[in-house]
């Protein structure tokens, strides 16, 4: 099976990170956000995925492709790259992938973690779409339903006509249906609001054309959309997958948990939790750091922050405050 994620975004909204990083590749306790869908499909289908396609920017270089590549090496699956450009939409993003949709297929948007506690059953349907009941369905694009059947997509309902939440992850049993349905919503230029190529047009027309669609409900959808959602599920997911450290690997530190501390991290004199998780490699002196996000070969000294991220390869000294700062930077106060 092959897992098809459009990832050709620039992340605006989780800027300054995504200016060197594209958003999918950002940790969440470390554990990059793409490679946490690809674990949370392992553990919770009944197949396996063999390769893993990339719709990814013009601009990506070799070292995100390289990264890309270790990662499904670690998950024994290929990997693939196609680019998107310019970005129309997330059916034009889809269709990048012509000629990979072919067999069993899933696309998954790497915007989101989720997880489930049960396996998905993926037989006796065409497709199978990835729900999460919501208080609030007027924020999202909605599947309408009769029992597990899916009849129909809303988006944004001003009334409510249903309160499962379309995630961005689907299945399709027939990849070649889904290229056929696709390309149809880009050769009638059926374009939606703001000018772009939505993929529910392409579902709702496999709809009614008599395909069945079934319901897969998650028990966990978190966003890493902006940077205060990035910051939120971090915190969430160090909480959710703590293990006790050990006082005596840091002398003279104060550790309120949950934290996530990554290898070869050095913490002198300083207190941090909770919820804040540093990446590998980081060093951090006579410090106070809570709710904050350190990336990897950080070095911060003589600070005092809460709620704040911090880039990879990034110097911090006499901080006192919030503060969102991206790779490779420097800031002496």
């Amino acid at each position: 099976m092959k897992l098809i994620i459009p990832m050709a975004g620039r992340g605006t909204r989780v800027r300054p990170h995504s200016h060197t990083v594209p958003k999918p590749l950002l940790p969440v306790a470390g554990t990059m956000i793409i490679e946490r869908i690809v674990e949370t499909f392992a553990r919770t289908l009944d197949r396996s995925i063999d390769e893993i396609v990339y719709i990814l920017g013009p601009d990506f270089g070799q070292d995100i492709k390289d990264q890309l590549t270790a990662m499904s090496d670690r998950h024994d699956a290929k990997s693939t790259f196609r680019v998107q450009f310019p970005a129309l939409g997330t059916a034009h993003a889809v269709a990048c992938a012509n000629e990979d949709l072919e067999g069993e297929v899933i696309v998954a948007f790497a915007d989101t973690i989720f997880d489930s506690d049960e396996t998905f059953d993926l037989d006796g349907a065409d497709s199978v779409i990835w729900l999460k009941r919501v208080e609030d369905p007027s924020r999202f694009g909605v599947a309408v339903h009769e029992g597990d059947k899916i009849t129909g997509f809303v988006e944004k309902p001003k009334e409510f006509i249903s309160d499962l939440a379309i995630i961005g992850v689907y299945y399709f049993k027939d990849g070649s249906e889904l290229k056929r349905q696709v390309n149809r919503v880009m050769e009638k230029d059926l374009k939606g609001p703001g000018g772009e190529y939505f993929l529910t047009e392409a579902l709702d027309n496999m709809i009614n054309e008599g395909k069945i669609f079934k319901i897969a409900t998650v028990d966990e959808w978190l966003d890493c959309g902006t940077l205060p959602a990035w910051l939120e599920t971090t915190g969430l997911i160090t909480e959710k997958e703590y293990k006790e450290v050990d006082p005596a690997s840091y002398p003279g530190c104060t550790i309120h948990p949950p934290v996530f501390i990554g290898d070869n991290v050095t913490l002198i004199n300083t207190e941090i939790g909770p919820k804040v998780s540093v990446e590998h490699d980081t060093v951090i002196r006579n410090s106070k750091i809570s709710n904050s996000i350190i990336r990897d070969h950080a070095q911060i000294n003589d600070t005092e922050t809460e709620g704040s991220t911090i880039g990879a390869y990034t110097s911090v000294k006499g901080l006192k405050g919030q503060i969102d700062i991206g790779d490779h930077s420097s800031i002496d106060i």
